[in-house]
């Protein structure tokens, strides 16, 4: 069960800003990433995953206190 993974991702969705940009260009990529790190995902997690909608996401997020968000200070500029 990986249940502590999926609520990891999450909870990096919504903290990291550089993470959420990531993720919201391309899910897959960010969580095959995060897998080759040696994150594990069962097949039901991965697609449940992978269909978060990234506005709602983004949404969200705004709402957190800035406090406990990671400002992405490369604004997605490689």
């Amino acid at each position: 069960m990986s249940q502590p993974n999926v609520e990891r991702v999450i909870g990096r969705l919504m903290t990291d800003e550089g993470f959420r940009r990531r993720f919201g260009t391309s899910a897959v990529e960010t969580l095959r990433q995060l897998v080759a790190q040696g994150v594990e995902l069962n097949d039901c997690e991965w697609r449940a995953l992978v269909a978060i909608d990234p506005r709602r996401v983004e949404q969200f997020a705004r709402s957190l206190e800035p406090c406990i968000q990671k400002v992405d200070l490369e604004g997605g500029h490689s």
